[in-house]
């Protein structure tokens, strides 16, 4: 029995632009989401910066701010990405 990974986890990320990010998910989706309108409150605050927002990395299939210990669940991100999806060429 082969333990298949949910689609919806995280594989890749890249910086596209201020507080927008480039997604790959583990079904092969890809799709920009910006996070410019996103009130950065409470522990997320410090992601107001740019620059530390742009040290985001992948941990466990979610969005993971090592510095700051923070990680956004990949499902929400997933639909996102979807409605934002890019396609070859």
């Amino acid at each position: 029995m082969v333990n298949a990974r949910p689609s919806w986890l995280i594989k890749g990320v890249a910086v596209v632009g201020e507080h927008k990010l480039r997604l790959l998910f583990e079904d092969g989706t890809v799709g920009d989401v910006s996070f410019q309108d996103d009130p950065w409150n409470g522990v997320f605050e410090p992601l107001k910066d740019p620059a530390r927002f742009a040290n985001v990395t992948v941990l466990d299939g979610a969005l993971y701010w090592p510095a700051d210990g923070l990680d956004w669940a990949p499902e929400p991100l997933y639909e996102a990405a979807r409605a934002h999806s890019l396609t070859a060429a």
